[in-house]
């Protein structure tokens, strides 16, 4: 399809979505503008009772010459109502499913370049140090080691409190993401914000 260009502005109600067409097949698959392909079920045990549990999926075109993108999934959390108990135990809802924040996949998050963790309020009650993982299995639920599950460490975040931010490595495809708490506290988070942000590439279809 030829590009477009409009001389004003284009509106939309329920935001703009891109997507990509099988050259064989025809299959639609949306990249960009949705959320992540895959989220723990209904929020299942990773959303508290802020509600608010937010993924989103963009794509940027960065080289019309080699038409690669940069693809950042961003994962926005309010830990209020989860619960941390031991050090290297899932953090998540108490007595809810699994708890993992997202699945990275090369479709969705294409080749991961790398990671960052953000705190925009400093996490109260539960455990502040908080540190992000990788699993080949989304079974994972909130008080149960990580080491139960095939993990990698990504982020050790250390205390979070406002403005502060760590920096992690690549994630390998196929792999879930859980929170994990990096000390002992056994209570209920009264308070704490999270966003994490996956940047990757991909060449477009």
């Amino acid at each position: 399809m030829a590009n477009t260009t409009f001389s004003g502005p284009v509106r939309s109600e329920n935001g703009f979505e891109t997507v990509s067409k099988n050259a064989t097949t025809g299959a639609i698959t949306i990249t960009s503008g949705s959320k992540m392909a895959t989220e723990a079920a209904g929020g299942a045990g990773i959303e508290g009772t802020a509600e608010v549990y937010i993924t989103q999926v963009e794509r940027f075109k960065s080289d019309t010459s080699t038409n690669v993108n940069i693809v950042k999934t961003t994962i926005m959390i309010d830990l209020t109502g989860l619960r941390s108990t031991a050090a290297g135990d899932i953090i998540g809802k108490d007595g809810s499913g699994v708890a993992y924040i997202g699945k990275v996949t090369t479709a969705n998050q294409g080749t991961v370049f790398g990671v960052t963790m953000e705190c925009f309020e400093t996490p109260a009650g539960g455990d502040p140090d908080i540190n992000l993982h990788s699993a080949t299995e989304g079974t994972g639920v909130e008080d149960t080691p990580i080491s139960d599950l095939t993990e990698t460490l990504i982020i050790n975040g250390g205390d979070a409190a406002v403005g502060t931010r760590t920096v992690g490595g690549t994630i390998a495809a196929d792999q879930f993401l859980y929170l994990t708490a990096g000390a002992t506290t056994d209570a209920t988070y009264t308070a704490g914000r999270l966003i994490i942000t996956i940047t990757g590439y991909d060449v477009a279809s």
